[in-house]
């Protein structure tokens, strides 16, 4: 598929997938845990021409974080489906107040979902939530980024050699394709990206009563509280930060940390990025800012900030510059002393820039992230469990993690996804199988059928007794 795809073509592979999927019947246990076990597969036996084509989309990326995130990490996912599947699909047995009425609650697939998945975990942020469609017995189709255009590629050739086309499929094509892909009537769409594309994404959908899944990011906050060792959560802070170059919807977006603790961070960051990382231009372990425009972006970011009285804190190696246009390589920069004016403070970073910002405590911080949209993840630095308690009370979020970054991310037992204004819907684990099944309830009448006789006229001999026994519930 290409960039000359109509939304006619578009429609045809849709519903040949859809005729495919209605004349099947629901996928068996078998079929299920094999097509997962093919996708598991298809990750791990091909990482390194996969880690070969997302560092060439990159301009460079860390073989590391691309063997750890996009594969390790999602052929674990994979695994964990395939693994469960067969107990996840048993039906649920309801009690009745009727002995005759046999009632119980089936999952049913709901047939082909769409995946719009982006370019900053081009393979995880496909294959996650495959695990759960696979699991659920849907077939799908993905319409990969056209920012990581070798990688799409070769995903598609992949998926073509392991995959019947009405199984899955790869959509190859730039946004006009993915506008005609948001608005098919699938039977439910998978979306990954930013606020404000998540919004068009819904819209379309919504024309067809697509059910949809948006994981859209955010501002994820780090809150440092009083009395917790500085140093320990900077350099679990910046362990993510500079993942990926920080080009992660979960990475933190700013720290807030105590009026007086901010030279002791600052120290913290600086100690900690020169053992991680003692060059940065050179190094294969530090990742680049995806494209000429991300990188642009960016730097307009810290200019914004300082032209508006941030200071700007870069965590370049010595003899090293901050950033640098022909290698897209930017080095952790702390911005201190900013504020609501700055455009780094009103939208997603996704790059290695970090601002900071000192409070008076615990309540302070709480009331600024709650004046601000739901963040995708909180982050809560502390050693009293009574904050721990106050945070997860008071503040809404699609995670919590306390005295890590991240860590959920990977835990296929948990279920990932945001809350307001960084998305709707959860996947991963038995949570992906059920938002990608129909939780069917069936009841099965008793062949005297006495329960269904209160429906029927006539009724002043049933109105009496049920107003009797209304009366005696008081």
């Amino acid at each position: 598929m290409t960039d000359t795809s109509t939304a006619q073509d578009l429609q045809a592979i849709l519903q040949t997938m859809k005729r495919a999927q209605r004349a099947a019947g629901p996928a068996s246990a078998d079929l299920r845990h094999d097509r997962l076990t093919r996708a598991a597969a298809l990750l791990q036996d091909n990482r390194d021409a996969l880690a070969r084509a997302m560092s060439d989309d990159f301009g460079h990326r860390a073989v590391y974080h691309s063997l750890t995130a996009d594969i390790a990490t999602t052929v674990a996912a994979l695994r964990y489906s395939a693994e469960h599947v067969a107990e996840w699909m048993v039906r649920e047995d309801v009690a009745t107040a009727d002995s005759a009425v046999k009632a119980w609650i089936e999952p049913q697939p709901l047939g082909v979902v769409g995946i719009v998945s982006p370019w900053n975990f081009p393979l995880n942020l496909a294959f996650s939530p495959l695990a759960g469609v696979f699991a659920a017995g849907n077939t799908a189709l993905i319409k990969p980024s056209e920012l990581t255009p070798r990688t799409s590629d070769l995903l598609g050739e992949l998926v073509g050699t392991l995959f019947d086309a009405d199984e899955l499929g790869v959509v190859i094509g730039g946004p006009d394709v993915a506008q005609a892909f948001t608005a098919l009537p699938f039977d439910h769409l998978v979306f990954t990206g930013s606020g404000n594309v998540g919004r068009q994404v819904m819209r379309a959908a919504a024309a067809n009563l697509v059910p949809v899944t948006l994981e859209l990011g955010g501002k994820s906050p780090v809150v440092i509280d009083e009395g917790f060792d500085v140093a320990i959560a900077a350099e679990r802070t910046l362990t993510v930060k500079t993942f990926n170059a920080g080009q992660i919807c979960l990475s933190p977006d700013y720290v807030m940390l105590p009026e007086g603790a901010q030279d002791a961070f600052v120290s913290a960051a600086r100690a900690f990025i020169a053992g991680a990382f003692p060059s940065i231009q050179s190094n294969d372990d530090y990742t680049s800012v995806v494209s000429d425009r991300h990188f642009a972006r960016l730097v307009g970011l810290i200019d914004d900030a300082k032209a508006k009285g941030a200071s700007v804190v870069s965590l370049a190696p010595a003899g090293e510059p901050a950033h640098n246009a022909e290698t897209r390589k930017m080095a952790p920069v702390l911005l201190l002393g900013v504020d609501q004016t700055m455009q780094v403070m009103q939208e997603e970073i996704f790059g290695p820039i970090l601002p900071v910002m000192t409070t008076s405590g615990l309540d302070q911080a709480i009331d600024h992230i709650n004046d601000h949209d739901r963040p995708l993840a909180a982050y809560l630095f502390t050693d009293s469990q009574a904050s721990v308690e106050r945070v997860s009370a008071q503040v809404t979020s699609g995670a919590l993690i306390v005295n890590d970054i991240m860590l959920h991310a990977s835990m296929d037992a948990l279920p990932f996804g945001g809350v307001g204004a960084s998305g709707m819907g959860a996947y991963h684990g038995v949570h992906g199988f059920r938002r990608f099944s129909h939780l069917r309830p069936v009841v099965h009448q008793g062949q005297a059928g006495t329960s269904g006789m209160r429906l029927r006229a006539p009724y002043a001999q049933k109105q009496a007794a049920l107003e009797e026994a209304l009366a005696a519930r008081r």
